[in-house]
């Protein structure tokens, strides 16, 4: 890359933060994130739940971060499951903590069944499969993939 592509590239991404998501559970909570340019969502990790406000405020103090994207667990007659209540007690907790961080809700239905459907068909075997920490992972890289869609051409 010449010099001049890297000083635009520079420019480009100063000012761009990572997107977070969050596949939050009562257990475990998977997370996925952004490149800088906000182009392809990766997962980071599986945290255990109550230990996932502290992991986020460490890893904002590393990395840019401009929005968190929560998964929103509705059910199939558009009503929310009741699992909100822990996330809406998760999320009071979260803004109280990163309070310069905006918060976004993302539907996040069927999530879980893609994430089967992916790891299979990535030909994972079953064992591997079964690891409820890694379906959490990459049901976060699905969510955070979907919003980035609903958003490509909504940037400002």
């Amino acid at each position: 890359m010449g010099a001049s592509r890297k000083g635009i590239f520079r420019i480009f991404a100063a000012g761009m933060g990572r997107i977070v998501a969050i596949d939050y559970g009562r257990k475990r909570t998977g997370i996925a994130v952004t490149d800088i340019l906000r182009i392809i969502a990766n997962g980071l990790t599986t945290v255990p739940s109550g230990k996932l406000v502290e992991f986020l405020a460490d890893y904002v103090s590393r990395e840019p971060v401009d929005l968190f994207v929560i998964g929103l667990p509705k059910q199939t007659d558009n009503t929310y499951s009741e699992s909100m209540k822990y996330i809406h007690a998760f999320v009071s907790h979260l803004r109280r903590t990163i309070p310069q961080i905006p918060i976004q809700y993302y539907d996040e239905r069927y999530t879980s069944v893609l994430a089967h459907r992916a790891m299979r068909e990535g030909g994972l075997k079953k064992k591997r499969r079964q690891e409820k920490a890694l379906v959490d992972e990459i049901s976060a890289v699905i969510i955070l993939q979907d919003y980035l869609e609903s958003t490509k051409y909504n940037y400002k």
